[in-house]
């Protein structure tokens, strides 16, 4: 490979997903690149992009190291053999696969971060290529892999069931919060409510059109929650879900207005019923939002007792936990207080310096 104990060490970080929206992989990813160079200074380190780059609007999370693009698109059919040729040219000591896309053709020292295992637990609702591509793609590769790394405890029970994996050979390193997800001051909120014609008080949905997101949940009592709903899930989302014109659609936002619709909102609503870790969650609690929360797969560990949890499956009590955060100003305050001290537990340095550790471990040099 590229490097040994007298050179210098190359890493290549997967930044392939980085397209679009970003998602919380995607995030995932970027904050790794940003974080984990400054470390190691005497390393190289290499963003691996798809055929388009990276989207230029990512601000401060757009990576300072150097890009390299491959010649096809992230999980698309030539994925693979694409894949190996451009690892095979950059010679990299170690690859960190940052989703859950292996290199099936490259043999060499790969460290994989593997989110949760929706693909496989949820095969009703998922497609038949991505389920036989964790199968026989995901779950093999990562068993010769140097080090497994997820997210939460959650998700090392589920992959190791779902792809016959130790649980043991998964570490666990929970996703981070950046400080721009803070509780603004109230002049910014009143600005932003009304730039996006807002009302004063809202419920805010999270989630994407994926059934696991469970938002459908919401769409049933939408109409009698005791304030309106804002529906943030992506283009489209509202009529695709079936919600009544009278919910509240926004297109999806800069990081700086996130904070702001977060922490202008009466409660955030989270009603995914699998996530591997609900980074969404986490950011609302750091802007001071109370969250309401499915009571299924990583909210139980991420929100714990900071947010109220809702059974996933039973619209009424998603809007009787509404209206007990409408009614009650004083478990807003102290779901908001709570949020906040959670959220300070969870940072991304700390994330980049254990994932590091990790990379030194696969590499012996620890």
């Amino acid at each position: 490979m590229g490097g040994s104990l007298l050179s210098v060490v190359k890493v290549v970080i997967d930044l392939r997903m980085v397209r679009g929206p970003l998602h919380g992989i995607a995030r995932y990813a970027l904050e790794l690149a940003r974080r984990i160079p400054p470390l190691e200074p005497g390393w190289q380190f290499v963003g691996l992009v798809g055929p388009d780059g990276v989207p230029e609007e990512l601000g401060d999370l757009a990576p300072r190291i150097p890009l390299v693009k491959t010649g096809a698109e992230f999980l698309s059919p030539l994925e693979q053999p694409t894949l190996a040729a451009s690892l095979l040219k950059l010679a990299p000591d170690l690859f960190h696969a940052t989703s859950f896309s292996l290199p099936a053709l490259w043999p060499g020292p790969l460290v994989a971060t593997i989110h949760d295992a929706n693909h496989v637990a949820l095969t009703e609702s998922q497609s038949r290529t991505r389920t036989a591509y964790y199968r026989f793609v995901v779950g093999p590769r990562a068993k010769r892999a140097k080090a497994l790394v997820t997210v939460s405890e959650f998700s090392r029970n589920e992959i190791a069931r779902h792809l016959a994996l130790a649980p043991e050979r998964l570490q666990v390193i929970a996703n981070g919060v950046d400080t721009s997800f803070r509780v603004p001051p109230a002049s910014e909120l009143e600005d932003f409510r009304a730039r996006r014609g807002l009302p004063e008080h809202y419920f805010a949905a999270i989630g994407s059109t994926k059934p696991h997101k469970n938002l459908r949940v919401l769409r049933t009592i939408a109409s009698s929650l005791p304030a309106p709903l804002v529906l943030l899930a992506g283009r489209g989302a509202r009529r695709a879900l079936g919600f009544e014109e009278s919910v509240i659609e926004l297109s999806p936002l800069p990081d700086a207005d996130l904070v702001r619709f977060y922490a202008a909102a009466l409660g955030v609503l989270v009603p995914s019923h699998y996530e591997g870790f609900g980074l969404p969650a986490l950011e609302a609690m750091a802007c001071g939002a109370p969250v309401i929360a499915a009571d299924a797969g990583a909210h139980c560990e991420v929100v714990g007792s900071a947010g109220l949890l809702v059974d996933p499956h039973d619209p009424a009590a998603w809007r009787d936990a509404a209206q007990r955060v409408f009614r009650n100003e004083e478990l807003r305050r102290s779901l908001s207080q709570a949020g906040v001290a959670r959220a300070a537990r969870f940072s991304w340095d700390d994330c980049a310096q254990r994932t590091l550790q990790v990379y030194r471990r696969a590499l012996g040099l620890s």
